[in-house]
């Protein structure tokens, strides 16, 4: 079972298209571990508070409630047994005591994933940068969908796909970049290439023995995890035409790039991206390709108008090359754990220090809403301040035509006596 640090949890971590799926149908097939296709469901939790509209109202209302009266801490905690809920649900009746959340753009929150779970293991999934963007390019080819490497970097809307390709690989690649006892690197390239070898390696990783045969994915077709595996109908759409991992895929980036697309995804992402992956050869066929020698550093406009369009659109903000953090550098709400620790009750007495920090929250809950009730009434203040300014401008816009209006007056009354008085 997952306990609420985390023990048992297995994060693979990755953008999408390097590989995830394959590495998830091998390590599902073994026994003690529950792994199946993306569940995304962290990344619905961790954005709950922005309350995006409803059929049935009530979205500003519910944004208040959590930033006005819902601790950082109560909100992590809650998460967090929601979670467990999911996972150990998983876990019942499956045999296995490990479980594998492979959840690509989880490189969105990983900051909250080291609060929420700080002793999961982590599975750093690495793929040569330029073979992802020759994945999606095929895939999205084979699904209909449109999808141009050099218009998704220029693009001045949102394109999650870009993010993908830059950002969420440049963020995972500062994340990894010490090392840590729950963190290990898996490359797609060795695992297709020696699959048996690396699943060993990853299973000594884990503390749990590697099974026969757990790489060959197309003997465990007819097995309940395989069939909710395929059942969600997402990931590699080419994995279920092969029954064990090939090699077709390592070097094929030049078969389905173009030269200037090369260039341009290079030129972005930057030489020293590829060096600390391990791709320095790679990067060595490119500029031999392109004939361009790329700088060592990212291009800074194309990161930072990326950086700002995720921002503008899901108001996240990341730490600055943020790196994973130390288990025991991570802090815990201290009432979050109690059912995890042999408590030695005492009747009559009640514990000063918990009593305090329910008073703390509750008078941190009353700041807030106060805070709040204040920043509304600026809010509606400066709302107020505009319309009456529309309003005076109409006023004014009025009061211009009334020169003319008596001008309209005096020639009536003036054809009136003309007429004899008649109208």
């Amino acid at each position: 079972m997952i306990d609420a640090q985390g023990n048992g949890l297995v994060f693979l971590l990755c953008v999408p298209r390097s590989g995830s799926s394959l590495s998830t149908v091998m390590l599902q097939n073994h026994s003690r571990i529950f792994a199946t296709q993306e569940m995304w469901f962290l990344m619905n939790l961790v954005d709950l508070p922005k309350a995006d509209s409803r059929a049935y109202g009530g979205s500003s209302i519910i944004r208040q409630f959590y930033n006005a009266m819902v601790s950082e801490d109560v909100f992590e905690k809650a998460c967090r047994s929601f979670a467990l809920e999911i996972y150990n649900g998983f876990l019942e009746g499956s045999g296995a005591d490990f479980i594998v959340d492979k959840s690509p753009r989880y490189y969105y929150m990983l900051e909250w994933l080291d609060r929420l779970f700080p002793q999961s293991k982590r599975i750093h999934l690495q793929r040569n940068p330029l073979a992802v963007a020759a994945s999606f390019k095929k895939v999205n080819r084979h699904t209909g969908e449109e999808f141009d490497l050099i218009h998704s970097l220029q693009s001045p809307k949102l394109n999650m796909k870009s993010v993908d390709l830059t950002l969420g690989m440049l963020r995972l690649n500062d994340y990894f970049a010490k090392p840590h006892s729950n963190a290990y690197e898996l490359q797609y390239e060795r695992l297709v290439t020696n699959p048996q070898e690396e699943l060993e390696k990853l299973c000594a990783f884990l503390r749990i023995r590697y099974e026969q045969g757990m790489e060959q994915y197309g003997q465990f077709l007819d097995s309940a995890k395989s069939g909710m595996f395929y059942s969600m109908g997402v990931g590699d759409p080419f994995l279920s035409s092969h029954q064990e991992a090939h090699q077709g895929s390592v070097n094929n980036w030049k078969n389905i790039l173009e030269p200037h697309e090369v260039e341009m995804y290079c030129r972005v992402m930057g030489a020293d991206l590829f060096h600390q992956m391990g791709y320095s050869e790679q990067l060595a066929e490119a500029e031999q390709w392109t004939g361009v020698h790329y700088d060592a550093s990212p291009d800074q406009e194309v990161i930072d108008r990326i950086t700002h369009q995720l921002t503008a659109a899901t108001g996240c903000q990341w730490q600055p090359q943020y790196q994973m953090q130390p288990a025991d550098s991570v802090v815990h709400d201290p009432l979050g754990n109690l059912n995890d620790q042999v408590v030695v009750e005492e009747p009559e007495k009640t514990d000063p220090t918990l009593a305090a920090l329910v008073t703390i929250r509750q008078l941190q809950a009353a700041l807030r809403a106060a805070d709040h009730r204040l920043e509304r009434g600026y809010s509606e203040r400066e709302r107020l301040k505009v319309q009456l300014a529309s309003a005076q401008s109409k006023i004014q816009r009025i009061k211009s035509w009334v020169p003319f209006g008596h001008q309209i007056s005096a020639w009536a009354s003036q054809r009136k006596i003309l007429r004899g008085g008649k109208s």
